[in-house]
């Protein structure tokens, strides 16, 4: 699996966060939103393309935030996020005659990562990760014999999403407590290469991405175990772990958003029911959780059907499994 770094594929552009104004024309599907959902969005982008074609695909990685700005603006066909809508994007969206539909298209596992050269850090609870996120650590939390008396007296050095990532409201909201509570001084980025650079040149840093760029450096980066709410011991983030809901609080599902006006051309329906069909395979080909079968056949159903809106409330949610998320789906 070679998806990160690789060369973009004749016929899709990538776009980054500086982006300027849509390309409004005929056979062009503008995506833009999620760092996470990149690798999926890129990888069904360029099997479309290669099966189907017909269409030029553009995938942009400004993050969840910045993609639903986009989005709600009508600058965007649909938009990669990693968290559900909020009450405040919505609003957005329905102030701009925005309507889309919310596709749910795998899950990840967010993984906590430390260098290969560092050995002492077997497990983490959540609360000592709060312990070196939360917004009172700031320039105090400095050391890792601060977060458990046999660390060593080691700088604790911090990497991770940055303000506008679903990844980072997900990560602050399941680890502090409330979305972008968060420590300043850290290194922040929409781009989870630059945290894998940071985190794998120094055995004291730690930082946190989705399932599949830690899968990708594997061989500079090790995943650390995290001891779910009920206590025990701690569990490494994987498909099987994903699947069984014993990963906790840091699974999440991903999503892609499509706006209803975008609709009236063929290619982008065909595109999101291309994604539905070959979207599960591709998203674990690249690191992630595919749903199972039977869940993109509901939720193909659903797009079809017209129903559109959000099965969440606006609000973040910890912890919700694939099962509990498909008993929505099939109650939208």
């Amino acid at each position: 699996m070679k998806f990160i770094a690789k060369a973009i594929p004749a016929g899709i552009a990538l776009i980054g966060a500086l982006a300027g104004g849509p390309v409004h024309a005929a056979g062009v599907i503008e995506i833009d939103g999620s760092s996470t959902v990149f690798p999926i969005t890129e990888a069904v982008a360029e099997e479309y393309q290669a099966q189907v074609g017909g269409a030029r695909v553009t995938v942009g990685i400004s993050g969840t935030g910045g993609g639903f700005k986009r989005f709600c603006r009508g600058e965007t066909d649909i938009s990669n996020a990693s968290r559900p809508i909020l009450k405040e994007e919505m609003v957005l969206c329905a102030q701009a005659g925005i309507k889309y539909f919310e596709i749910p298209v795998a899950y990840d596992a967010l993984t906590v990562i430390v260098s290969t050269a560092n050995t002492f850090v077997d497990q983490l609870t959540i609360q000592e990760l709060k312990t070196m996120w939360e917004p009172s650590a700031q320039a105090k939390v400095k050391s890792w014999n601060q977060i458990r008396s046999t660390f060593p007296d080691q700088p604790l050095k911090l990497a991770g999403a940055g303000a506008d990532s679903g990844t980072f409201d997900y990560f602050t909201e399941a680890v502090v407590g409330r979305a972008k509570a968060s420590r300043g001084d850290y290194q922040a980025s929409e781009d989870d290469n630059v945290t894998v650079q940071f985190v794998s040149r120094d055995k004291g840093a730690i930082g946190y991405f989705g399932l599949a760029y830690y899968e990708e450096n594997t061989d500079k980066l090790r995943a650390v175990p995290i001891v779910p709410p009920t206590g025990g011991a701690g569990v490494l983030p994987s498909v099987a772990t994903v699947n069984d809901g014993t990963y906790q609080p840091l699974s999440r599902p991903l999503f892609i958003y499509v706006k209803e006006k975008a609709l009236s051309r063929p290619e982008v329906r065909e595109f999101v029911e291309f994604y539905l069909k070959e979207g599960g395979a591709l998203a674990s080909e690249v690191g992630y959780v595919g749903l199972p079968e039977a869940a993109y056949e509901t939720i193909l159903k659903n797009f079809n059907g017209g129903k559109m809106g959000t099965v969440f409330g606006g609000t973040p949610e910890i912890g919700l499994t694939i099962e509990h998320l498909l008993e929505r789906e099939g109650k939208l």
